[in-house]
C-alpha cells in the first residue's frame, strides 16, 4: 500500500527527500498558505506502533505519562515515554481501534521506543509491533477543514483530542490555530479518495509546512536528536493535556513529580521568531548574550515562516529569557525573538530558583 500511495502522490506533484514529502513544487508558497487557506499534507513522516494484548491497558498505564485509562474509540491523547531520570525518550499520540492501542510518534524515534518497552514486557501479554505500513497519514488543517471533512468523510470530532470513525478512515482532531485534523486510512482508496476531493479547494503541503503548523499551536515534537533531552514539564505537557499527576507509578514519575510539587520549574517551552538563513535544528543550543560557554536553551524544532526567518520552539531557562535576548548558536549569534504560545503558562506562586 506504501508503493502505491507513493505512486499516487508522485503523480499529484510531490517532491520527495529522504522518503518523505518535501513539497509539492513550491514550497515558500506552501508556507504562506498555512495561515490563510485548507492545507493538506502527507504524514508519512510519522509511524504507527500497535500493542495488543490481555494485559496492554495495564501495561501501557504503568509506562506512560497520561492516565491511558480515559483513552477509547473516541478519544485520543498526548502521551510520553520517559526514562528512569524523567526524560522523555518518545512523545506520541496514543488511539485505540477495537481492542488494539497504537502509538503515532515520529518514525525516527519509533525503534527506540518500541524498544525500551520490550524491556518491560517481561511475562505480561502484551506484543509490540510496527504497523506503520499498515496506516496512510493525512495531515489537514484550515478554517474550512471541518466543512470539507464532514462532505468528504462524515462528521468530524468537536474537541480538541477526539476521535470519530467513518468506515477505513480514523480523524483525530488536533490543537492548532485553525481546526487542524490527523487522518488515519487503512486502505488505498480512502486515502485517495479524501486527498482527490480536497485538492478541489485546498493546497497539498510538504513536511515542513506542516510541522510549521505544530510549532504554531505550541504542540511539542521530540526527534531522536531531542530524545532524553527534557522532563515533560518543559515542553509545557502539562499544559496540554499530556500529563496527569494523579495516575500510578511510571518511570521517571517520581522526578516529574517532585519537579511539580517540591521544585521550581526553571526551563519551559517558548515560541519565538529567529531571523537567520540557515534552518535551526532540534537540538541546537541557544546562548544568553556574552556567555558561550553553557547554553541556556535548545530548540525542539523550527520551520521557515512566511514573513521570513523561522519560526520556533525552544526550552530555554526563565530567567535567562526575563534577563534579555537569547542567540542562537553562540552568544553573538541570531537572536531568538519570543512570542506568544495559543496557550497560558500555569501561575505559579513559588519563588523562582537559580
Amino acid at each position: 500500500m506504501k508503493t502505491q500511495w507513493k505512486a499516487f502522490l508522485l503523480d499529484a506533484g510531490a517532491e520527495y527527500e529522504d522518503d518523505v514529502v518535501a513539497h509539492f513544487g513550491n514550497p515558500e508558497q506552501e508556507q504562506a498558505v498555512v495561515n490563510s487557506g485548507l492545507v493538506f499534507s502527507d504524514l508519512g513522516h510519522l509511524g504507527i506502533i500497535a500493542a495488543h494484548g490481555k494485559d496492554v491497558e495495564s501495561f501501557l498505564q504503568n509506562q506512560f505519562s497520561n492516565d491511558v485509562s480515559q483513552v477509547g474509540e473516541h478519544l485520543s491523547q498526548l502521551n510520553a515515554l520517559c526514562t528512569p531520570k524523567g526524560r522523555i525518550l518518545g512523545l506520541f499520540r496514543l488511539f485505540r481501534l477495537g481492542d488494539i492501542w497504537h502509538l503515532r510518534l515520529p518514525a525516527d524515534t519509533l525503534d527506540a521506543v518500541i524498544q525500551r518497552l520490550r524491556l518491560y514486557v517481561l511475562r505480561a501479554d502484551v506484543t509490540l509491533e510496527d504497523v506503520s505500513a499498515n496506516f496512510l497519514r493525512i495531515g489537514v488543517t484550515g478554517e474550512s477543514a471541518v466543512r470539507e471533512l464532514t462532505d468528504a468523510v462524515g462528521p468530524v470530532p468537536d474537541e480538541i483530542n477526539h476521535v470519530t470513525r467513518h468506515g477505513d478512515v480514523s480523524i483525530a482532531r488536533i490543537a492548532g490555530v485553525h481546526p487542524r485534523f490527523e487522518v488515519y486510512a487503512t486502505s488505498l482508496e480512502a486515502a485517495t479518495g479524501l486527498w482527490d476531493t480536497l485538492n478541489v479547494r485546498g493546497a497539498p503541503v510538504g513536511l515542513s509546512a506542516w510541522r510549521l503548523t505544530e510549532i504554531q499551536a505550541g504542540m511539542p515534537t521530540i526527534f531522536a536528536a531531542t530524545a532524553e533531552l527534557f522532563v515533560p514539564q518543559m515542553l509545557n505537557l502539562q499544559l496540554v493535556d499530556g500529563l496527569n499527576f494523579k495516575k500510578g507509578c511510571y518511570p521517571g514519575q517520581e522526578i516529574v513529580a517532585r519537579m511539580q510539587y517540591l521544585g521550581t520549574l526553571k526551563r519551559r517551552m517558548y515560541l519565538g521568531r529567529i531571523d537567520t538563513s540557515d534552518l535551526p535544528r532540534p537540538a541546537d543550543e541557544l546562548f544568553t548574550a556574552g556567555d558561550s560557554s553553557q547554553s541556556s536553551g535548545r530548540i525542539v524544532d523550527a520551520q521557515p515562516h512566511p514573513d521570513g526567518g523561522y519560526a520556533a520552539l525552544a526550552v530555554l531557562q526563565i530567567k535567562a529569557v526575563e534577563a534579555g535576548p537569547l542567540h542562537l548558536g553562540s552568544s553573538d549569534g541570531p537572536v531568538f525573538t519570543v512570542g506568544d504560545l495559543p496557550y497560558a503558562f500555569e501561575q505559579d506562586p513559588r519563588p523562582a530558583g537559580n
